[in-house]
Parts: structure tokens; sequence; C-alpha cells
């Protein structure tokens, strides 16, 4: 973490009342801590589940064949869905630090889906922002966060199917991956 995530976690850890190493332990598993990629584009992790549903076009071409997990090619299918459907597009893709759908975008209080995503380009720490609103809308996964229970956060934040998910692709539970990061944390403060 730089000093200014770490200020802007501060932050938001005291607005919506949690410790700040569970917000670092957040981000870590969400996005391993980078908000943009080398080339100054935001990690993005686009959903082609997310699409079908949202903009109902038959499985074709880039967007159709993207396999979560891979942020090498995140960027070609998320440019092939937006070229059919902006507005889909980016509501079926995670964004930033926190990995916030773009469908969320009212939710966070944006009026569009492209308000929530020009908002995520100003900086992590708009980034930050996005992902402690949507904790704090969503008062189970906020409290599941203040008890450390980490099996309901990751199935709030990733749904019931997680520790399927993570057997499919070769890791570790997302439960386990935060309890793991936010202990490291905790014992060598921040």
């Amino acid at each position: 973490m730089n000093k200014e995530q770490l200020l802007a976690i501060k932050l938001e850890a005291c607005r919506i009342k949690v410790e700040p190493e569970v917000l670092v332990a957040f981000i870590e598993v969400e996005s391993g801590g980078k908000g943009f990629n080398a080339d100054g584009k935001l990690i993005i992790q686009f959903e082609p589940v997310w699409f079908r549903r949202k903009a109902p076009y038959a499985p074709s071409g880039t967007w159709s064949l993207n396999k979560v997990e891979r942020q090498s090619r995140e960027w070609i299918a998320f440019n092939d869905a937006f070229m059919i459907n902006p507005t889909a597009a980016m509501e079926s893709t995670s964004i930033g630090l926190g990995q916030v759908m773009g469908f969320h975008y009212k939710r966070l209080g944006y009026k569009t889906v492209g308000e929530m995503w020009d908002d995520a380009k100003r900086g992590e720490d708009r980034q930050i922002f996005q992902m402690t609103e949507f904790i704090r809308t969503d008062r189970r996964l906020l409290s599941a966060l203040k008890r450390k229970d980490w099996h309901t956060v990751a199935v709030r934040y990733n749904g019931a199917g997680y520790q399927a998910l993570a057997k499919r692709y070769g890791r570790e539970p997302y439960n386990i991956s935060m309890k793991k990061a936010y202990n490291r944390y905790k014992s060598r403060g921040l």
C-alpha cells in the first residue's frame, strides 16, 4: 500500500466503522492492491455471464470467449462487448481496487454506470470509496466484516458458489484468503 491508498483506506474505514486492516485485506484479495494496470487503464474483470444477462446477444466474438481470472485478456473482451452495447459491457465488469461490478452504480449513488467508471478512473481513492460504499450499503456484509465472519463476507461479495469457483481454478477459497490477509495486516500493523 502506498501512502495515498493507506490514507484513503483509514478515512473510509473510519466512515463505515471497520478496522482499516479489513479494507486492506479486501483490496489485497480482490485486486492485489492495484487499481490500474502499468499502462494506466483500470484493473477490470469482464464477466461474459453478466453481459449475456444484460445484453441478450448470442455468444460471438472475443467477449464470449473470455475466462474469469485472465487479466491479460480482459480489455480485449471488454472492448469487443463495448462495441455491441457500451452500457451492458460496463455493467458486466468489475473495476478497480475493490472490483465492484458496474451494475451496482445506482447503489453507490451514481446516475449512470459511465459516471461510476469515470469516477474510478480519477484515482484509487475513488475506487476505495466505491468499495466501502458497496460494503456500507449491505448491512449483512458490513456486519460480517465487523465480526470477521469471512465465510459470510465471501458469500455476500462473491456469491454462494465462491468455494466451487476457487476449486475450479485451483485457488484458495475467498474466506481463507481474506482471513489470512487480515491476520497478516493485523499482526504487523498499518
